[in-house]
């Protein structure tokens, strides 16, 4: 490899120039995906969405050990007045399916985690029965939907679980193998070549002579690549000789970045510099940055790779590396731009700061009657301690000398503590909003969101506990949605429409070829058509009465919380109709009789409507590539 001679910087840039250099010349995405077994899954960042397949649970289970019951049975039931009732011959344990309904003034036995049978809609507690003459005896009354967990109600099928992008730990482990996957699709790992440089350097482990020391960069660094979703490859030390310096970078440019420290510097030994700036491609392009410390950093690129030669100084090393590699590392793993933390605090002391040059100054954070206190850590970019017992950093921009004693400071901190969502979302669930909340996920943002039903989400933004909330309230006076709900305090965003409408087994001469009208009114007037209803506060629940006029058919009291609970009822057929949104009947194949159309808005608190999440959400929402992807998923948008 030919050599240029090179005992100068080149021009020193400013901090920001030289990451813009830096970063023209590489692609920030990430560089493939592979599979892997689920075990081999953790801390791997996944590389799509995971779409459930199946329902979790996939059927209405008992949550106790009981009797499967008809709650209108059990009404009035007391210790003074108990009710009786007659036992089926079963036994529900878990896996096993029933093969009786469970009629009027019957019970049967169920495990927790029991099938529920047809007919039962509520599970009484083994705790509050006893055996009469071959009876069951309850001496205390249940409500519909009492100790059952609904189908779907956990996970839905069609819902998006996870998304791409979520580095995986055992709690994204654990739904993955509830949904049933034994194989995972993540991004590929970066391999970061790491090498130190210096005839002064020795590796841990082996005699330290007079004059050396140990090689802390690499662990360091190797350690740092891990933590970013890289996979280290560790070179060891090179000695200052041309020749096995240009063999480490060529073994290194293997793979797919390579960091290395030492060398860097004007100085006669310093060898580094003179072995990259043989690269083409475009070579180096940044010899020098105003930092403090940091300014003798190197950063080049070729064939898209990055080449990155670290100051020898630890301190100065970690600094450069987590501001200028770290970012590269992240967005080829598949990982969103880290969240930096930030505390207000104040200087116990002048601190004087050389013009020119950006400088980091490490501090570590005290309690005091004002609040925190950062006192400087003056140990120098030599010291390999400073970084690990430091809470923080402050910057102390390239024109300021002096920061009196009191001066307010802002700490950007060094650890990661429990991070604050940036954009809550609460209120009623929709696939439309999975898809908007994914997008916000892989700009970056973190996003908390609780399906609550829409009058949750109502109120929640009425307290101020959201930034935004999804709502489909109908105006049972007018047939409206939404507006009728508005306070001062509140802003509506149009959202889309959704079409509401009678969701049943395909087939079902009952509602097959039928208007909505003739259907309900087949439901109501026969004794056996057993519906699925949804839970009170929903919008889907107002309408669903309004369809009925004060009537309650059977099923009337099985209350879900969810569009994909009501069809997965009636596609197990432990109920034959209910009302969903047509893109849940259509991923469950059933017949869809349209009722009306409905819209899905958002609802936010006004003084919340200037952040920059929000604005983020809003943003989104109006542009055509939410529009377009709202409408591949069966929503209107005008």
């Amino acid at each position: 490899m030919p050599v240029k001679a090179q005992s100068q910087f080149l021009h020193v840039l400013t901090r920001d120039e030289a990451e813009r250099r830096f970063r023209a010349h590489l692609t920030l995405a990430p560089l493939g995906a592979e599979t892997v077994a689920l075990h081999a899954a953790l801390g791997r960042v996944l590389a799509e969405d995971v779409v459930a397949t199946v329902d979790v649970p996939g059927f209405d289970r008992s949550n106790v050990d009981g009797f499967a019951v008809q709650a209108a049975d059990t009404w009035g039931a007391m210790e003074e007045e108990p009710r009786l009732l007659a036992l089926t011959a079963e036994t529900l344990a878990p896996g096993t399916v029933p093969q009786a309904e469970v009629a009027a003034g019957g019970a049967t036995a169920i495990a927790t985690g029991g099938m529920l049978p047809r007919g039962a809609d509520a599970v009484v507690m083994v705790e509050h029965t006893d055996m009469e003459d071959g009876r069951l005896v309850l001496r205390r009354a249940a409500t519909a939907g009492e100790n059952i967990s609904y189908a779907g109600t956990d996970i839905a099928r069609g819902e998006t679980v996870l998304r791409a992008g979520q580095p995986l730990s055992s709690r994204e482990i654990g739904v993955l193998a509830a949904l049933g996957l034994d194989r995972v699709p993540v991004h590929r790992k970066p391999r970061v070549a790491i090498f130190s440089t210096g005839n002064e350097i020795v590796a841990p482990g082996a005699p330290l002579p007079v004059g050396a020391v140990y090689d802390s960069n690499a662990a360091i660094l190797a350690a740092a690549v891990e933590e970013l979703g890289g996979e280290p490859v560790r070179l060891g030390v090179v000695p200052d000789d041309e020749a096995r310096l240009a063999a480490a970078l060529r073994q290194g440019l293997a793979c797919d970045a390579v960091v290395f420290s030492g060398g860097t510097s004007k100085g006669e030994g310093d060898l580094s510099y003179r072995i990259v700036a043989a690269l083409q491609d475009p070579g180096v392009v940044a010899h020098g940055v105003a930092l403090k410390p940091g300014k003798p950093v190197c950063l080049a690129v070729t064939q898209g790779k990055p080449v990155v030669i670290l100051p020898g100084f630890p301190t100065s090393a970690v600094f450069t590396f987590h501001e200028f590699m770290a970012p590269v590392i992240r967005a080829f793993a598949g990982l969103p731009p880290e969240q930096r933390q930030w505390v207000d605090a104040r200087l116990p002391m002048r601190v004087n700061s050389e013009r020119g040059r950006t400088e980091y100054l490490l501090v570590g954070l005290v309690p005091s009657e004002q609040g925190l206190a950062a006192y400087p850590m003056g140990k120098g970019s030599g010291s390999v301690t400073t970084f690990s017992s430091a809470d923080g950093y402050i910057t102390i921009g390239q024109h300021t000398e002096i920061l009196d004693a009191g001066a307010p400071v802002q700490v950007q901190l060094l650890g990661q503590g429990l991070q604050a969502a940036d954009l809550i979302l609460v209120g009623s669930h929709c696939v439309g909003l999975d898809w908007l909340a994914g997008q916000l996920v892989r700009q970056g943002l973190r996003i908390k969101s609780m399906s609550v039903g829409s009058t949750g989400g109502l109120m929640a933004a009425r307290r101020g506990e959201c930034d935004l909330g999804g709502i489909h309230l109908m105006d049972p006076a007018t047939g409206g949605y939404n507006t009728h709900l508005l306070t001062p305090a509140l802003e509506l965003v149009p959202g889309y429409g959704r079409m509401q409408g009678i969701v049943y087994r395909r087939g079902d001469a009952r509602f097959e070829d039928r208007d909505a009208a003739t259907a309900i009114a087949a439901a109501r007037g026969e004794a056996g058509c057993v519906m699925v209803n949804r839970n009170a506060g929903s919008g889907t629940r107002i309408l669903v009465d309004r369809l009925l006029g004060g009537a309650e058919p059977a099923g009337y009291g099985v209350q879900t919380k969810s569009h994909n609970a009501v069809a997965v009822a009636v596609a197990q057929g432990r109920a034959d109709w209910g009302l969903a949104i047509d893109t849940v009947a259509r991923q469950y194949g059933l017949g869809f009789i349209p009722v009306q159309e409905e819209r899905y808005d958002f609802v936010l608190p006004r003084d919340r409507l200037a952040r920059a999440p929000v604005q983020a959400f809003l943003a989104l929402l109006r542009s055509d590539a939410a529009r377009a992807a709202l409408r591949e998923l069966g929503f209107r948008v005008d």
